[in-house]
């Protein structure tokens, strides 16, 4: 389980996070909806451990994670917005980095893993560059779960991909939830959504439950 209590984060003065609490459960999703530039990102950054927060507490299955960068490493996988990878570097070498030398780690999830279902083998001695939008992705999150982490955390998961692409990635989301992984993430695709089972729109830095049986242009009006 994941538990965030009280997590506060200010820019310049500027307060942007307020107090924000978060529990998801096992084999489940939670997503955050807002405007733009209402601090999504920030929040899932500091959920994965990328950015530290002012204050407040984190913890996976009751590890306190705040200042243990081990913690985060072993626990979260993080797919931001911006890929993380080296566009001059194979697919096959930025695999590696993240697999830090362990050949027999990444062998088997090419053959049987996250890699696997994300269909990597296939383009391993392609270069980065001169991939599509959607491999990079499908590799984005390969390399994330390299650790295969029990809480995946996404954000925008679908922005610029084309449908065949984003209904693979949804079909994986619902094949690691079953898995018992849970995810967080923001998206403004009605049907990345659909997999959630608890909404939250974050306002003025805090978070406020969605009501369940939203038609589409009520939950629209959240990301305003």
């Amino acid at each position: 389980m994941l538990e965030a209590q009280g997590i506060c984060k200010s820019y310049r003065r500027k307060m942007i996070l307020n107090g924000v609490s978060l529990r998801v459960e096992p084999g489940t999703c939670v997503g955050i909806v807002g405007a733009n530039g209402c601090g999504k990102t920030t929040l899932l950054s500091i959920l994965a451990g990328a950015q530290k927060a002012d204050g407040g507490t984190i913890r996976f299955n009751g590890r306190e994670a705040a200042g243990k960068s081990g913690v985060f490493s072993d626990m979260v996988a993080y797919v931001p917005q911006e890929n993380p990878l080296i566009p001059e570097l194979t697919v096959k070498d930025n695999l590696s980095l993240w697999y830090r030398g362990s050949a027999a780690h990444m062998r088997q999830d090419l053959e049987s893993g996250p890699a696997a279902v994300l269909g990597i083998r296939d383009m391993l001695r392609r270069t980065v560059g001169k991939l599509s939008g959607g491999m990079k992705k499908r590799l984005s999150i390969a390399c994330a779960l390299s650790n295969h982490a029990p809480f995946l955390v996404m954000d925008e998961p679908g922005a610029a991909l084309d449908l065949e692409c984003k209904e693979d990635i949804r079909s994986y989301l619902k094949q690691y939830m079953a898995d018992g992984g849970a995810v967080v993430l923001t998206s403004h695709e009605l049907e990345e959504l659909s997999l959630c089972s608890r909404m939250y729109a974050l306002r003025d830095g805090t978070l406020h439950e969605i009501a369940s049986g939203l038609t589409a242009d009520e939950l629209i009006g959240q990301f305003r």
